[in-house]
């Protein structure tokens, strides 16, 4: 008995020891919650704050990756909302403040002239989340509006040309979209691990009929009437599949799409920034990636650039 009560007290001492370095090294057991939404498909809770393998994560009250923000823009500053997908959002392997909009906030103060501009404050605002496209961001600004921004900003992907219909399945289904916080840490460490399985139900959503690149091109330029209404600046970034830059290239219906929306930009007039070339200039692309289509730090300083320079122009 007493030889099973301290192989009983070793077991569970083990447990504890684990599920603690869980929560405190990695952050299992406190991920990002989302929640589900008619119109939008799912949105990131709302004031939640995180730590994630290391990185800082945090929710506002509107479900942005930003700090508490007022609904009106404040006096003497500059405030410029990015939208987009997990490249803008950054997810759980992005720290708070390399993220890309916190990244063009330092590059465009550091352009700033305080002794030339009347601005006091350079704010850029981060509504994203991990595979939403132009229909969930059209969605996003038809609920919460604009918040007074002088710029809007919309980074997409290769991929979300061909996104399907907003669509709040994954939620509380899927492991990558939790609903709840898991009960213990080693249990959502198991569920991390193991072998992926999407909830069936996406099967119908991801057999989405029709002209997709037309439905998101219709999205793209709702987004841009909403942005003319406010008397904003609107502008479009497209990044690549890391297949795209070098060997195979893209796809034939991926240059095909990437043909419709270049026409697309020039008949609506927007201010459009297609990274594929730029990042073919990059002797070594593979660098500006983490994986085959989320950005690397040295991949995000690269976009921030060129963008914080298009913002600096104006054009």
């Amino acid at each position: 008995m007493k030889i099973l009560l301290i192989i009983g007290g070793i077991f569970i001492g083990l447990f504890l020891l684990l599920e603690v370095g869980l929560r405190l090294f990695w952050g299992f057991g406190n991920p990002l919650i989302y929640i589900a939404d008619d119109e939008i498909g799912y949105l990131l809770a709302p004031n939640q704050k995180t730590k994630r393998f290391g990185n800082r994560i945090s929710i506002n009250e509107y479900s942005m990756r930003s700090p508490a923000i007022t609904k009106e823009q404040p006096p003497s500053t500059l405030r410029i909302f990015l939208l987009g997908d997990s490249i803008v959002n950054g997810g759980w392997w992005t720290d708070q403040e390399q993220t890309l909009s916190q990244l063009i906030a330092n590059q465009l103060k550091s352009h700033t002239d305080k002794e030339k501009s009347p601005l006091e404050k350079i704010e850029v605002i981060n509504a994203s989340a991990n595979s939403w496209g132009p229909r969930n961001e059209l969605a996003y600004l038809q609920r919460f509006g604009t918040f007074n921004s002088q710029v809007i900003v919309l980074v997409i992907n290769t991929d979300d040309l061909f996104g399907t219909a907003p669509t709040s399945v994954p939620v509380g289904r899927d492991r990558f979209y939790p609903s709840h916080k898991p009960p213990l840490a080693i249990i959502e460490a198991i569920t991390r691990f193991s072998r992926y399985q999407p909830p069936p139900e996406m099967a119908a959503v991801n057999a989405e009929k029709g002209d997709r690149v037309g439905f998101n091109l219709e999205a793209i330029g709702k987004i841009q009437e909403i942005v003319k209404q406010i008397d904003a600046q609107f502008f479009l970034a497209m990044t690549p599949l890391l297949r795209e830059v070098g060997e195979p290239g893209p796809r034939d219906y991926e240059i095909k799409a990437r043909d419709r929306l270049t026409e697309f930009t020039k008949e609506r007039e927007i201010a459009y920034i297609d990274f594929l070339p730029i990042f073919k200039e990059t002797k070594t692309p593979e660098t500006l990636y983490r994986d085959h289509i989320h950005l690397s730090p040295e991949g995000n300083e690269k976009v921030t650039e060129v963008i914080s320079q298009r913002l600096v122009a104006g054009n």
